[in-house]
């Protein structure tokens, strides 16, 4: 008899183990093959901070959750419904996130005295009741694994049970009615140089799936049917990094300029560079730095030269980079700085997400500083704004800083691959003309100064941190070109907002409750919005993309409603800016724990204001 299949709109899925164990993989075919199915997908992969944690502990543990949905998602969802852990180290971690009643498979092999030690059990949690409340399915993966390969010659036991995390995703693919062709696809093209892993893989995921089928054990399956209004185009799944480093390459493409990122690799930024350093037929130049100071040094040499120019790094790397950047601001020479934020301070939480860095990016450098900061919403937006980063960079002849953060950067979902033909083009004029020539002659409109190459006859110019004479970029001591150029250079950035386009408000023009956001709080104030929305409540939603300067109807839009709600990753830091420009009392609800908001979290704090 056919085991019953319920349908669902959506299923949250995770995939945890062993750093090693192949739970990031796991958890990309499973997104990849609910895609090609029509499914909306959006994923949170969490890797552990240490390198080298010891084996079982919750310390080494790897994860990869996915949300898949027969409509539009915008997080990656906040409790699983169904939980796979590899060992006890993961059903540890987890098990407090999952859904009440929720389904969870373990892998009984690893369930042994030393293992459950490791992850802190006094005694087993299959034994002692505290499992009750959930479906919970024991099964011997290591075991199983090793009985359907066993016939494979060449291959150690220890070889074999590094396919184990592949039965797993067949008995996934089982349980959620996923096809089994797409991954048997990828195989082959991976390992086309290793039929022995092909032919291993195969096996796994194949009696995985058939364990399933025949193992009687399971109460029934769960089918999400496909999307059914999609908009007609080439999707891809994308993750945030992998659309940074596209938009830098677009942006260059569309101005008729080489790329050049100089970097120093640091979590959780590392594959933005990984990404570029396969892209030199599209005149991309990478180079690799030994340390943060050295990135940003040769960031401000390419753009000098005229290249476009960008750097990635995260909390700690601004920390560094901050004098280096700050010379950028006296040069008055355009380039990119994203900033990848993640957990602090120090070294802090390396893998995990956070905000934390707002009022470093805008105020921590010394003297007068001021630079134009955007965020990113989420994965497919992190190529657009690389594109509008440049774009302002070459109008206001100024270091662009751009945030993102851990959750955006590792995170993906699907995206419609755009047309660049219908991308505006970035327009670069550089100076050729020596009549009149002074290297901080300003453009009247947008107080930029001429971006004059080096080389060029006539138009030779001194560069350096010492304080400029506005116009002839000489040596100056005299106090009132030094506030003179602090002004301008203030009023350079306000300009901006006259060219970046207003806040668009989600909901009603006015009412109750606004909830404003900014960088990767935009999914779950979405989603927590359209929920109290189908409520009835009278709740708008906005989301802040462009920081300095702040869109020029900020001001008068925050007026339009009774109260104003900021979700953030930090202590406060748009908040507290709002507070100080507008005298607005601003409600803050924060987050300092190195994990994304649920969507619940700010239903809650919506449903206490009005309450």
């Amino acid at each position: 008899m056919a085991t019953a299949i319920e349908e669902r709109e959506s299923v949250v899925i995770r995939f945890s183990g062993d750093s090693g164990d192949g739970m990031q993989l796991t958890g990309t075919l499973f997104t990849n093959t609910s895609a090609i199915l029509g499914n909306d997908v959006s994923t949170f992969p969490d890797f552990p901070a240490e390198i080298r944690a010891p084996v079982g502990t919750i310390a080494g543990l790897s994860g990869f959750q996915v949300n898949f949905a027969a409509d539009e998602l915008y997080t990656a969802g906040d409790s699983p419904l169904v939980l796979v852990a590899m060992n006890p180290a993961a059903l540890k971690a987890n098990l407090r996130d999952l859904d009440p009643g929720g389904i969870i498979i373990i892998n009984t092999d690893s369930f042994t005295r030393n293992n459950l030690r490791k992850a802190g059990y006094i005694e087993s949690p299959v034994e002692d009741g505290s499992l009750d409340g959930f479906e919970l399915h024991q099964v011997p993966l290591t075991t199983l694994n090793r009985k359907a390969l066993e016939d494979l010659e060449g291959l150690t036991n220890q070889q074999k049970d590094l396919c184990k995390n592949t039965f797993a995703l067949g008995l996934t693919f089982w349980m959620f009615d996923r096809p089994l062709h797409n991954t048997l696809g990828f195989f082959g093209e991976k390992f086309s140089q290793k039929p022995l892993v092909i032919e291993a893989n195969t096996r796994a995921l194949m009696a995985g799936y058939y364990y399933g089928e025949t193992a009687e054990a399971f109460q029934g399956r769960v089918r999400v049917p496909s999307r059914t209004a999609v908009e007609p185009g080439t999707y891809r799944r994308i993750t945030g990094n992998d659309s940074l480093a596209m938009g830098l390459v677009t942006a260059a493409h569309k101005a008729g300029k080489c790329l050049f990122y100089g970097s120093y690799p640091i979590t959780p930024a590392s594959s933005i560079l990984e990404s570029l350093a396969s892209l030199k037929h599209f005149q991309v130049r990478t180079f690799q730095a030994e340390d943060e100071i050295a990135a940003m040094g040769s960031v401000i040499g390419a753009a000098f030269g005229g290249a476009f120019a960008a750097t990635a790094t995260s909390g700690p790397g601004i920390a560094l980079k901050s004098e280096a950047i700050n010379l950028a601001v006296s040069l008055e020479l355009p380039m990119v700085v994203i900033d990848v934020q993640r957990g602090g301070p120090s070294t802090g939480l390396p893998t995990k997400t956070e905000q934390t860095d707002l009022l470093q990016v805008l105020f921590g450098r010394n003297g007068e500083s001021p630079i134009p900061v955007l965020a990113a919403c989420s994965p497919s937006t992190c190529f657009d704004m690389a594109i509008e980063a440049f774009r302002i960079a070459v109008r206001a002849m100024s270091p662009v800083i751009l945030l993102s953060d851990g959750y955006i950067a590792n995170s993906s979902e699907p995206w419609q691959i755009p047309d660049p033909d219908e991308i505006e083009p970035i327009v670069v004029e550089h100076r050729t003309d020596p009549v009149g020539f002074q290297p901080y002659l300003r453009d009247s409109e947008t107080l930029g100064r001429p971006w004059a190459l080096p080389g060029t006859p006539g138009l030779e110019h001194r560069i350096g941190g010492l304080a400029k004479e506005d116009g002839s970029g000489n040596v100056s001591y005299s106090p009132e070109d030094h506030e003179h150029m602090t002004r301008i250079r203030a009023e350079k950035v306000a300009r901006l907002a006259d060219f970046i386009p207003e806040l668009d408000v989600a909901g009603p023009e006015e009412g109750d409750l606004l909830v404003l956001g900014w960088g990767g709080t935009c999914g779950a104030i979405t989603a927590a919005v359209e929920s109290v929305q189908e409520k009835g409540l009278s709740v708008a939603g906005a989301h802040l993309r462009y920081l300095n300067p702040f869109p020029r109807n900020l001001g008068e839009v925050l007026g339009r409603y009774r109260h104003v709600l900021v979700p953030e990753l930090n202590s406060g830091h748009l908040a507290l800016l709002l507070r100080a420009k507008f005298l607005l009392p601003i409600i803050s609800l924060n987050k300092v724990q190195g994990v994304p908001f649920k969507i619940k979290e700010i239903e809650d704090k919506i449903g206490e204001i009005l309450s």
